[in-house]
């Protein structure tokens, strides 16, 4: 499978962080290794998503653009890099398209049920959770990861903030129409919550003292940490637990359960534990975890 480096990424965490002749630096170096196999024969259900996918020859994706390790944009290549499109990689090539095939859409937290409503995008893999509510307005493969709900503060936790029930009376930021926003204000009412479209403006707001802490999911806060261990440190007490699914069409049963299978595929074949290792992994230092099993629900 595709094993891209990202090396746009890695020369990113070298700069952001200072230093110099790390590995980060050595990866930063590296070429491109080759892209999933593409699936030559395929044989799809007349009039099925999958198959009119196939015959046009292109996969529309919505995604995250500034999330390290997951969604990044490359300004350079003009395309993002990291997990979710090495998800989105996957899909496609198992549909028998390849990657110039795929096209991205940047999908904030806000949007990415009402792209999928208006077919601006024919799936969404943006560190999407899965949830019951949103499940009456879209469908979700998946999950292929699970994360956990964390908070970001200025390094050397000058607050001494260790969990959310410590975020009572101080501003906090987090991104309209994500699950963590949402969390905060039914369960932590007291928190002043103030919200923007995407992570790094809350991660600007924390460096110019603007909030006191940063709350999204873990994963997402890591990388921002890795970016940047000067100015940000992660608290490292999850208090939520998001599944991250793919979304698509409500109701289009068969192309769910057609990304479920090329999952597990990418799960028993290690693909997905790879394109772990290359993106999040590569930036975080972890190792990839065990995949979750996929929730083939009923509507």
């Amino acid at each position: 499978m595709r094993l891209r480096r990202l090396a746009f990424v890695a020369a990113f965490i070298l700069l952001a962080a200072g230093c110099g002749g790390s590995d980060a630096g050595n990866e930063a170096e590296q070429d491109e290794s080759a892209a999933p196999t593409v699936a030559e024969e395929v044989d799809f259900p007349e009039g099925s998503t999958m198959a009119d996918l196939n015959e046009a020859g292109e996969l529309r994706v919505g995604t995250k653009y500034d999330q390290p390790g997951f969604g990044l944009l490359n300004p350079t290549t003009d395309t993002p890099e990291g997990f979710d499109v090495e998800i989105a990689y996957l899909i496609a090539a198992a549909l028998g398209i390849p990657e110039d095939g795929v096209t991205f859409t940047e999908s904030v937290s806000a949007n990415r049920e009402p792209f999928i409503q208006n077919d601006s995008v024919d799936i969404v893999v943006a560190t999407y959770t899965i949830n019951d509510t949103r499940k009456e307005l879209v469908s979700f493969a998946g999950p292929y990861y699970v994360a956990g709900q964390d908070i970001m503060v200025a390094a050397g936790n000058p607050e001494g903030i260790t969990g959310p029930d410590d975020l009572a009376g101080k501003t906090v930021c987090s991104v309209e129409g994500s699950t963590p926003a949402e969390t905060i204000r039914t369960d932590y009412p007291e928190v002043n919550l103030v919200t923007t479209d995407v992570y790094s403006k809350c991660a600007d707001q924390l460096k110019n003292g603007e909030v006191v802490a940063v709350t999204t999911d873990n994963v997402i806060l890591t990388a921002f940490v890795a970016t940047d261990p000067e100015s940000f440190e992660l608290v490292g007490n999850p208090f939520t637990e998001e599944p991250y699914g793919i979304g698509l069409a409500l109701d289009d049963d068969d192309f769910r359960d057609f990304i479920n299978d090329v999952l597990e595929d990418a799960y028993e074949s290690g693909a997905w534990a790879d394109a772990y290792a290359a993106t999040v992994g590569d930036i975080t230092g972890t190792e990839a975890p065990e995949p979750p099993p996929v929730d083939r629900y009923t509507s």
